[in-house]
């Protein structure tokens, strides 16, 4: 089996509402592309990236050279052919391998009939536990629903997505309004879902004096872990000598030579294994491996997934002994998908693992050709920028927090 072509689609998928994070927004649309991997046995391996609300096509395209004619089981020459790490500072693929890998995975359970998670060494378990991803949003400029920026707004988004999904762990992203705020939220959400578990991400924007002050006023109540409350490994450090709540990054520990730093000087317990970031499933693997030998948690790492990156988070999930904390996902906040049968359902907070040949997905080519076509309408956005601040970018650690008692009063540009 050899590759004899690549076609990347970049796609717009609408979301229910802006979301809202420390570094911008997700403008109310995640921009993804969509990588198909034609084999001369006319299979089609299926792969997908993000890009900060920007499209990966003429990156996809360019590669085409160095894959035309590969293998795709070859999956350890494919790493070294387009990235080789002391080329990286020039052409950095990882995520681009990451996309690729998933087509070539997929391309080799077809050949084989064999689902994905039994390439990565079995299915351990049926279905993937997910906690609830909680954002402040923006309303839809189209009918001015969703808005979450108040805490009674999110404590009713917390709850209604319980009663839909079935959620018992939440996650809050903060990082937007003042830690004195989100601080208020945060419990509040505790005191709304007890029994339930919440985890706490300001996307690394306070400074290590601020999270330890969060960290202390919640140590209380049942937290999974407090995901990147100050930026880099020495800030994680300080934050973990004082505050009596496991850390969480996928931030500062996204490959080996960090995870390797993070195992001889501790920072962080809990290590988020991202499919894309780290390169693709087989990394994410190695990686946990490592955290089992040396006692450090995992989770599965939500970047905005569409269908076919989902597909690799729950085959991950599936294959993975040492997963003892649910994984994170924005996909309920999509309104729609590009595979077969649209979005995948929840039922009690937990996803399926497919079990079909590949990945186990499929496009839906009319839902393709549409978001396509959405993408040509609205194009890119600048996903560190908030449309709501015109001219506003942030600083690290942060004072330039949103003020939550100002509401948006006219559409967010699309």
């Amino acid at each position: 089996m050899r590759i004899v072509d690549i076609r990347p689609t970049t796609v717009a998928v609408p979301l229910e509402a802006p979301l809202r994070h420390s570094n911008g927004a997700h403008w109310g649309r995640f921009v993804r592309t969509i990588v198909e991997v034609e084999a001369d046995n006319g299979l089609v391996g299926l792969g997908e990236m993000g890009g900060g609300g920007e499209s990966a096509e003429a990156a996809f395209r360019n590669l085409k050279d160095y894959l035309v004619g590969h293998d795709p089981l070859q999956l350890e020459a494919l790493r070294w052919k387009i990235a080789n790490p002391t080329a990286s500072l020039y052409n950095n693929r990882v995520q681009q391998l990451a996309a690729i890998e998933f087509a070539c995975i997929d391309l080799v359970g077809q050949h084989l009939g064999v689902p994905a998670h039994d390439l990565l060494g079995g299915r351990l378990r049926d279905e993937v536990p997910f906690a609830s991803y909680l954002f402040f949003r923006y309303p839809d400029p189209a009918d001015g629903s969703g808005e979450v920026r108040t805490i009674d707004q999110l404590v009713e988004h917390a709850r209604k997505l319980k009663a839909e999904h079935g959620f018992t762990v939440h996650k809050l992203k903060g990082g937007v309004f003042p830690p004195g705020y989100e601080l208020a939220c945060y419990r509040a959400l505790a005191e709304a879902l007890p029994g339930d578990r919440l985890r706490y991400d300001p996307n690394a924007v306070p400074s290590v004096e601020e999270a330890i002050r969060f960290g202390q006023a919640v140590e209380d109540l049942d937290n999974d872990y407090l995901e990147d409350p100050t930026w880099g490994l020495a800030g994680l450090r300080r934050v973990r000598e004082r505050v009596r709540i496991p850390l969480a990054t996928n931030t500062v520990v996204v490959d080996f030579e960090q995870l390797a730093a993070n195992v001889l000087q501790p920072a962080a317990d809990v290590v988020l294994l991202d499919t894309t970031f780290w390169g693709g499933m087989r990394a994410c693997v190695k990686a946990a491996a490592v955290c089992e030998t040396f006692q450090l948690g995992i989770a599965v790492h939500s970047s905005g997934e569409l269908g076919v990156q989902l597909a690799t988070m729950l085959h991950l999930g599936a294959a993975l002994p040492n997963l003892t904390l649910a994984a994170d996902a924005h996909y309920h906040h999509l309104r729609d998908d590009v595979i077969e049968g649209g979005k995948l359902s929840y039922t009690g907070g937990r996803i399926r693992v497919p079990t079909g040949p590949g990945l186990g997905v499929r496009l839906d080519r009319d839902r393709l050709a549409r978001y396509a076509d959405l993408y040509r309408e609205l194009g890119s956005y600048p996903y560190d920028r908030d449309p709501g601040r015109p001219g506003w970018y942030p600083l690290v650690p942060s004072d330039r927090w949103a003020d939550p008692l100002t509401a948006v009063d006219k559409p967010v540009d699309k």
